[in-house]
């Protein structure tokens, strides 16, 4: 990785943002090259004072104004606009820090601009007020009434590992869309895309003082949680870090995005040329670290050997280790721990009964690409998110039967379902409980423009920039009596 670390070498700020500047920390951690294990750099971390004063500064800012929507809108296209013309930069610190391979890098960093702009364009429509028909109710003869969209305020983003530039651009774009002051928490395994971030937001113009970076563990993130004057939470995480962000944000408002355990449904009519490479990409890409990536594979009985027999042939060409091949598909897990417990996971599922149809060797944090089939009800492979590249292969009968398997789990974040038949696909919208049914594709298949929230256990609330905006500012009935 030492090519990616010297041309990374413009976007790695290690310090805090905070009161307008860069600032030193209280401390500093280290972060781990994913694959090799070296040490990148050493990032500077917060302490609970330096939050504070973090914070202070953000509402001493939104309470002397904020630019107006026509200046957010150009501040955001500058922002893309930058980040177009340094994409290599980008992508290498992206690579850098997150092990992730070159197509990773590239596609997150088209995916940001594309964040980026269509935040832009929501924060010129932002002021798009609604009229309240009061005329059709008894009384307010000639009266007015219309709605107002207005700001929150100090906004916390505290995000995850797994997409360090698109995810966090998905929380603070929209959050300056619509006005707010925001104060950045990056995940401690990948901070160094945030940090760049913050800085291609304020060299693209948005005010200093309305923005801050705030490195750290989970000490940083709770400072942040007990400081009653941010106004809005939007963590991406697992459901057991997200039931802490919504305790302590009480009536504040929040948007998480959580655990899953994502399916992909393959009716009999299903065109698995079409199917099984998607599948297998969605599975595999980012080492299965996305919260949307296929777990289980339910296939119909009459077309399950055809599709164990092309997914592993699939899962045996997927090309893994060093991330710095172009071809690599997938490279490590996030650290040698993670990797070790999803080995564990599956050694256990084997152990009870399930088939290892490919993979499942283990080096350093490079799990293989790893397919199993047959595991009983109860593995934990089916009822527990195992985040790695890892995937399970199920029959059923009918379904009516596959629907019933994804609703008993406690999560709902995304489905996919490969048939031609338009009432399988009305059967499974009106039964399943997700957040988003994605037809004649995987689970995985996001559009940045998307409402893109869960049910259940997945967490509540949605990004996509518009339907973010709308989350991140509040309504005011204003009336007028003649």
């Amino acid at each position: 990785m030492a090519s990616d670390a010297a041309s990374a070498s413009a976007r790695l700020e290690a310090r805090l943002f905070l009161e307008g500047r860069w600032q030193e920390g209280a401390g500093s951690f280290p972060l781990y090259d994913k694959y090799d294990g070296c040490t990148i750099a050493a990032i500077e971390r917060a302490d609970s004072e330096q939050v504070e004063r973090a914070v202070r500064g953000l509402c001493m800012a939104f309470d002397a104004g904020v630019p107006d929507p026509f200046e957010r809108s150009e501040t955001l296209h500058r922002a893309a606009g930058l980040l177009r013309e340094e994409a290599a930069d980008f992508a290498a610190t992206y690579r850098l820090e997150t092990g992730f391979t070159h197509s990773d890098a590239e596609t997150e960093v088209a995916r940001c601009i594309q964040t980026l702009t269509l935040s832009a364009e929501e924060a010129r429509r932002f002021e798009k007020n609604e009229t309240v028909p009061l005329s059709g109710a008894p009384g307010p003869s000639g009266r007015f009434a219309f709605i107002m969209r207005a700001p929150l305020g100090p906004i916390a983003a505290i995000t995850p590992f797994n997409a360090p530039l698109n995810t966090v651009a998905h929380k603070v774009a929209p959050a300056i869309a619509a006005g707010n002051p925001v104060a950045l928490k990056p995940s401690s395994m990948t901070p160094l895309c945030g940090a760049a971030l913050v800085d291609l937001m304020v060299r693209a113009g948005w005010p200093a003082d309305m923005i801050a970076l705030l490195q750290g563990s989970a000490e940083t993130a709770k400072a942040l949680l007990a400081d009653q004057r941010i106004q809005y939470y939007a963590f991406t995480g697992s459901t057991l870090v997200g039931r802490a962000v919504q305790a302590a944000a009480g009536l504040r408002r929040s948007q998480l995005e959580l655990g899953a355990i994502s399916f992909t449904i393959l009716e009999p009519d299903a065109a698995l040329e079409k199917a099984l490479p998607a599948i297998r990409n969605a599975a595999f890409r980012k080492a299965g670290q996305v919260c949307t990536s296929v777990q289980v594979v339910l296939a119909h009985e009459d077309i399950l050997t055809e599709v164990a027999e092309g997914l592993t042939e699939l899962t045996l060409a997927t090309p893994f280790g060093d991330p710095a091949r172009p071809e690599t598909l997938t490279g490590p897990m996030i650290s040698p721990a993670a990797a070790r417990e999803a080995k564990e996971r599956i050694d256990q599922a084997v152990a009870v009964g399930a088939d290892r149809l490919a993979g499942g060797g283990l080096e350093r944090a490079v799990l293989q690409p790893t397919l199993l089939r047959g595991a009983p009800a109860d593995s934990v492979l089916l009822n527990e998110e195992i985040f790695a590249p890892v995937m399970t292969l199920q029959p059923y009968r009918s379904l009516d039967e596959a629907c019933q398997r994804i609703n008993q789990t406690p999560y709902g974040l995304a489905a996919g379902l490969f048939t031609q038949r338009i009432g399988a696909v009305f059967a499974a919208a009106r039964r399943l409980r997700v957040g988003s049914l994605h037809v004649n594709n995987t689970s995985s298949a996001r559009v940045d423009l998307m409402p893109y929230g869960g049910v259940k256990d997945s967490g509540f609330g949605k990004e996509g920039p518009a339907y973010a905006m709308r989350e991140m500012s509040e309504e005011r009935l204003i009336t007028f009596t003649p």
